[in-house]
């Protein structure tokens, strides 16, 4: 252990709280998780007699990755198929086609993936093993409307409950039932053919542990989720609809599978919890105390940056140790999981800014306080940074800049703010996905 506190050594929190997130990144690596998962499938395959096809499909930030990573490490046999990325995220690879799509709001590449993916899951037979690969932004990226329902309709109302504040639970629970593929439909195409599902997963939230129908909205497990549940969030968040949406949600056919079909087993690869507990050990060796928070803290940014402050505030209150306070300074409290932003102005910024520019305003240049947010795939929202970092005098310099911390947030710039002041966290894709990353700093006074 390297006590920087009582040491000669020199000290930058900036490298510190960017070396925990790029360990967190690192430990979500699909070239360091998915490995250790094939072994077995390849060796199975190579001791069976018979002709098999294997067939390989996926969605998400990191499906391009997960693709590359599992032609690598794959002696089981010819392989074949189609995963789907995000603009920008794609990664070469020889046997397995790669297409991009649209993230968060999903495009014409969108559809076509997703059909191009139904079509080659088709006609399998018992004997033939499909590879799905998942990841966060796989809903977007598998969209494939139902029946009567445009790729329109599935934009209008993505956007729309974007800005709304629902929770990415909300979210999916439409989309699942908006979906030709999505909610255990992709399973349900693939049989009677062996499904095999690996995922790295963002899920945040009060499910316990990591949900399989919550990653990518599910598309090879059951759906709890009702077409009920869809209807009452969207007229909760007052989303318009078309006449097509309204009467798909009205009839049977719009509800999800909610029994197993076929040959089917999912395998989570990666967590935040991994990841966060990765970045804990990086730094318990600089001497520091670590209070963990939890994978799956959700809610708004600006509500769950209030707690923050809170917490931080009682921690540099020393006689808050006597009321029992878990930590004292030097510490870092670390927390995943995704908030939302409820978009009330016209400025530029994802959760992960909006987030530290609420805790800037609420700790007025407190001493010896960083912070660092950002998302692991690298991208914060729709902007080109994975998040920010927050420094003691960060207030101050916005203010020689002439800029104004509360009305910029109030109109949703964070984004605008932190470029201002320089302190943007632009890593470009990590090509994985685990959530949010939040790191604070707490340095004795």
């Amino acid at each position: 252990m390297t006590d920087v506190f009582s040491s000669n050594e020199s000290f930058d929190p900036k490298k510190l709280l960017t070396g925990l997130f790029q360990t967190a990144v690192a430990a979500a690596d699909p070239k360091v998780v998915l490995p250790g998962f094939l072994d077995s499938i390849s060796t199975e395959l190579l001791v069976r007699d018979g002709d098999r096809a294997v067939v390989v499909i996926g969605a998400g930030k990191a499906a391009a990755a997960m693709a590359s990573a599992l032609e690598g490490n794959w002696y089981g046999g010819h392989l074949s198929g189609l995963v789907v990325t995000a603009y920008g995220h794609a990664m070469p690879c020889e046997q397995i086609e790669v297409i991009e799509a649209a993230h968060p709001v999903p495009d014409q590449n969108s559809e076509i993936a997703a059909q191009r993916i139904l079509n080659l899951v088709a006609d399998l037979n018992e004997n033939d093993l499909v590879i799905c690969l998942l990841s966060g932004g796989g809903s977007s990226l598998l969209a494939l409307p139902a029946p009567g329902i445009t790729l329109a309709d599935k934009q209008q109302i993505n956007k729309a409950l974007l800005k709304s504040g629902a929770d990415i639970h909300e979210i999916n629970c439409v989309r699942k039932h908006l979906s030709a593929i999505k909610g255990g439909r992709l399973a349900a195409a693939c049989a009677p053919a062996k499904l095999m599902t690996f995922a790295i997963s963002d899920v945040t939230g009060d499910v316990p542990g990591d949900d399989p129908a919550v990653i990518a909205s599910g598309p090879t497990v059951v759906d709890p989720t009702t077409r009920q549940q869809a209807l009452a969030i969207l007229n909760k968040y007052h989303i318009t609809m078309s006449d097509a949406v309204h009467q798909w949600l009205g009839g049977s056919e719009s509800e999800t599978p909610k029994t197993a079909c076929g040959q089917t087993e999912f395998q989570i690869v990666a967590t935040a919890k991994q990841s966060l507990q990765a970045a804990a050990k990086q730094a318990e060796k600089f001497g520091l105390t670590v209070l963990m928070l939890g994978d799956d803290l959700t809610g708004e940014s600006q509500a769950l940056a209030k707690s923050h402050t809170a917490l931080v505030h009682s921690i540099l209150d020393h006689s808050a140790l006597d009321k029992g306070q878990p930590v004292s300074a030097p510490c870092v409290i670390l927390s995943g999981g995704e908030t939302t932003v409820k978009v009330r102005g016209s400025g530029r910024g994802g959760r992960n800014t909006e987030y530290l520019l609420s805790l800037s305003t609420q700790l007025k240049g407190q001493a010896g306080v960083y912070a660092l947010a950002a998302d692991t795939d690298g991208i914060d929202g729709s902007g080109d940074n994975a998040g920010a970092i927050l420094f003691p005098n960060s207030c101050l310099r916005g203010e020689k800049l002439g800029l104004n911390a509360k009305k910029m947030l109030e109109n949703n710039d964070s984004y605008g703010y932190f470029e201002a002041l320089g302190d943007l966290i632009i890593t470009g894709p990590t090509h994985t996905n685990v959530n949010d990353f939040r790191a604070i700093l707490v340095l004795p006074d």
